[in-house]
């Protein structure tokens, strides 16, 4: 992210714009905007599936995938989700501070351990973003979500990529215990032992609330800014749930067409709202520390087919939704099995907002949006940019 607010209500900005690339290279024809002819991959990304089964094979992606039929529980689960995820970093700058978690704490390890089942080829971090997807409790369903550390909080010494690895690693170990829906009861059991229903519902809102609490409980970061969106899929009813706060967000897809897209929520143009965690002698600013009960919330029953996509706004500040939907389209109609799908979809739209990011004389959703305030600015805006992906499949 290239300009947030932090440091006594004062804004930073960041932006730099990159060298023009040439045309956009799939392994496959298309036409995004200006280019329509293929260019060498950027990107190689290993994919991965959800399941209630993990199997690796040598050379091979690690898969999982939710089955509707999970030997662990009678419970019915119709619904399963096939995801995927890319990122990239933006070039290092020398002047930025990087202060990573130590590889043997609690966090370093989960986000090692993230970053390794997904095997980012090109960039051995996500830079200032995170993201994190897990199973829920009982296998209920799947949450998700990614966060956007607000890098201007470099100007005070601090790692921006700290809040947001934090944000997601709580949001993770809460997802975990958490249930997608209403804790259910097996059927098969005696009544005595149905009473022991462990875990409770957790919702997108309730799960970010606890794990902003962890970010603040954190004795390692000292401070930090991070948007967040935080989704989850219930397995047995289809239902989406999502809490999004800030500039990062999510559309969905179905039938070619975006049923739905999250709106960005700013206190200006190019300040996001932001969870915040001030140090003990910086005098807080309310304008620019948002609350998670700022989140917008949404919920909607999802569809066979139907595609999620959650992204920072490394996507969004250079991509235009109808060449989202494009992608995916082409992805879809190339064939493959929905976990390699979902998982080449977040690779190309990965390259495209890469490419996007470094034309200095198309139009973007940046460039647009600046036009829109007076300023003048042409081309992408170079960030880090991360994206999840989600196939959704109910079983007949």
């Amino acid at each position: 992210m290239c300009q947030r607010v932090v440091n006594g209500g004062h804004v930073f900005s960041k932006s730099k714009c990159g060298l023009l690339l040439p045309n956009l290279l799939f392994p496959f024809t298309m036409t995004l905007g200006l280019w329509s002819s293929p260019v060498p991959r950027l990107l190689t990304h290993k994919g991965i599936c959800l399941s209630a089964s993990v199997s690796q094979r040598a050379n091979r992606p690690i898969t999982r995938t939710y089955s509707s039929a999970s030997p662990a529980s009678p419970l019915s689960r119709p619904y399963q989700f096939h995801f995927g995820a890319s990122w990239a970093a933006k070039p290092p700058e020398k002047s930025r501070i990087h202060v990573p978690f130590p590889p043997d704490s609690t966090v370093g390890r989960w986000r090692d351990k993230m970053l390794g089942k997904w095997k980012n080829a090109t960039s051995g971090d996500a830079g200032e973003d995170f993201f994190f997807v897990t199973e829920m409790q009982n296998s209920s369903g799947v949450s998700f979500g990614v966060a956007d550390g607000v890098g201007g909080w470099v100007d005070s010494g601090v790692d921006p990529s700290l809040f947001a690895q934090t944000l997601m690693y709580h949001a993770h170990r809460y997802s975990q215990h958490g249930w997608a829906g209403e804790p259910e009861i097996d059927p098969t059991q005696e009544y005595e032992e149905r009473e022991r229903v462990e875990g409770w519902e957790l919702t997108p809102y309730k799960c970010l609330e606890c794990a902003y609490h962890g970010v603040l409980r954190e004795r390692l970061v000292n401070a930090g800014s991070s948007t967040a969106c935080l989704i989850s899929l219930n397995a047995s009813s289809g239902v989406l749930r999502a809490a999004n706060l800030g500039d990062s967000g999510f559309l969905i897809i179905r039938s070619s067409s975006v049923i739905y897209r999250q709106p960005p929520q700013t206190h200006f143009f190019n300040c996001p709202y932001q969870l915040t965690k001030f140090p003990p002698d910086m005098v807080p600013s309310s304008h620019f520390a948002d609350r998670p009960n700022r989140a917008a919330q949404y919920e909607t029953k999802l569809r066979d087919g139907d595609i999620i996509i959650a992204f920072t706004d490394g996507l969004s500040d250079n991509v235009f939704t109808p060449d989202i939907v494009a992608i995916c389209s082409l992805v879809a109609r190339s064939g493959g099995s929905e976990d390699v799908q979902a998982q080449m979809m977040a690779n190309r739209i990965i390259e495209y907002a890469q490419v996007c990011m470094r034309e200095r004389k198309k139009m973007t959703p940046f460039s647009r949006e600046a036009l829109r305030e007076g300023l003048y600015y042409r081309g992408g805006k170079i960030d880090d940019v991360m994206v999840v992906t989600a196939i959704v499949r109910e079983a007949v």
